[in-house]
């Protein structure tokens, strides 16, 4: 591929900086800020007269395990649907998602857990840092293949402050109930890459849309990915929950929307595909849809048909998504949405949150008993009604709205600026741009003269 010398050597300067400049940056924060709490500190944990079994690791570690496969081989693979694009969608999810880890330590850390001067981390944080990373992932499915690296993580860097934000309002300030992130990870990670991406349209993007599609064999990677998020997802909801019956009763209501959206999910793609077959498209993300419905409902009494119904109308409208409303946004609203994030995450999380206000506003003592003061302490405290916690959660949703749009446009400025490196119109979805490609180093041919006229 031909780049001027100047571009070239832009390139070759723009990411090693940047990323030694924020990992040192981290370190440096790292060293004044971070320490361990007192489950993982050697001093404060034998200070107490208990049993190691009692420590919080052995309780939420194997859903941390769960989750951390999901943010890496599950997005990570989710995302190799594309021809020419499975390096930068396995690998800059993993650089992304290695980075968004650290900083919002950080971020979350602030917000949440500082204590004397400093933020305290455990396994908990760990598995808050990686739904922090899933929003921050969800944002880059919507710009798959139109971004540079350096792009990306300048857009995690603003995006990771604007989740933590965004989640200390909802969770600690409004006190909404999201424990699976129907609007803190999936809605906010949704809107705000579908705004970056409107802001960042591209009207010549014509020129590679030979490389937008799938192939065989890209298709069934993607579908690793798939199988991964659906063998997970009720870890991933109920990660968070408290222990016992909220942590039992959230992956139990997972596990049964996420079987009703698959099954929704090749109904409809039967029956608005031609001749009645298939698409994987629908298969690979529709029918995920079920575990970001119950995002915010799954530890609530939800009731197992309840969880059936989210799921199977979720997977519908996902489905739907991708064969109808995808090329709309496209043609009238000029978002060039990659992945389909609006389908499977946008929709559903905004569903999902709207079913939260819904049993939020049906909570009664009767239905929870002793156990309505783990999933609405307020109420069960007589400081708030059920109505009231529902309008709460509704504002929840209207917030998390507003900081997506509003930083995923602040994200698409900036990501503009004219000194970052990003691939041109006619060589979008191509690995060799940023990566080495075995036995590949002349399929660049077609195209060069004009990415030279763009440079």
């Amino acid at each position: 591929m031909a780049w001027s010398p100047r571009r070239s050597a832009g390139r070759r300067l723009q990411l090693p900086l940047l990323c030694l400049l924020l990992q040192g940056a981290t370190a440096i924060l790292f060293a004044i800020f971070v320490r361990y709490n007192r489950e993982t500190d050697a001093a404060l944990w034998h200070w107490g007269n208990h049993s190691d079994a009692d420590n919080e690791f052995y309780f939420r570690y194997p859903s941390f395990q769960d989750v951390h496969v999901m943010i890496f081989v599950g997005f990570g693979f989710l995302m190799v649907f594309l021809q020419r694009y499975g390096f930068g969608s396995v690998g800059f999810t993993f650089l992304l998602a290695a980075f968004a880890l650290q900083w919002s330590t950080l971020i979350q850390g602030f917000f949440h857990s500082f204590r004397g001067g400093y933020i305290l981390v455990g396994v908990e944080s760990m598995i808050n840092a990686d739904f922090c990373a899933g929003a921050v992932l969800i944002s880059f499915g919507a710009i798959l293949g139109k971004t540079g690296p350096v792009q990306l993580l300048l857009m995690a860097l603003l995006e990771v402050v604007l989740f933590g934000l965004n989640e200390f309002v909802l969770l600690s300030l409004l006190e909404v109930k999201d424990a699976g992130g129907s609007m803190t990870i999936h809605t906010f990670g949704a809107y705000f890459g579908l705004i970056l991406s409107r802001v960042l349209y591209r009207p010549q993007l014509e020129k590679s849309k030979h490389r937008q599609g799938s192939v065989y064999h890209s298709d069934l990677f993607a579908m690793i990915g798939t199988i991964f998020l659906w063998i997970f997802w009720p870890s991933f909801n109920s990660a968070p929950t408290a222990l016992g019956d909220g942590q039992h009763r959230t992956a139990l209501n997972t596990y049964y929307s996420l079987t009703a959206s698959t099954l929704s999910t090749f109904a409809l793609s039967a029956l608005v595909g031609g001749d009645g077959r298939l698409d994987m498209v629908h298969v690979q993300n529709a029918a995920l849809a079920g575990g970001v419905v119950v995002g915010t409902s799954a530890e609530m009494m939800l009731t197992p048909f309840g969880a059936l119904a989210a799921g199977f109308l979720a997977g519908a409208i996902s489905t739907l998504g991708y064969k109808f409303f995808t090329p709309i946004l496209e043609s009238k609203l000029k978002v060039q949405d990659t992945c389909g994030v609006h389908n499977l995450h946008g929709m559903p999380g905004v569903l999902g949150a709207l079913l939260g206000v819904l049993v939020a506003g049906l909570a009664t003592h009767e239905a929870y008993g002793d156990g309505l003061e783990s999933v609405f302490p307020l109420i069960a405290k007589g400081q708030r009604s059920a109505t009231s916690q529902a309008m709460h959660q509704l504002f929840g949703l209207f917030v998390t709205l507003t900081f997506a749009s509003v930083g995923g446009g602040l994200g698409g400025l900036l990501l503009r600026l004219p000194i970052l490196d990003s691939p041109p119109d006619a060589q979008c979805y191509e690995d060799q741009i940023y990566w080495e490609v075995p036995g590949e180093h002349e399929h660049l041919a077609q195209g060069s003269e004009e990415t030279e006229t763009q440079a």
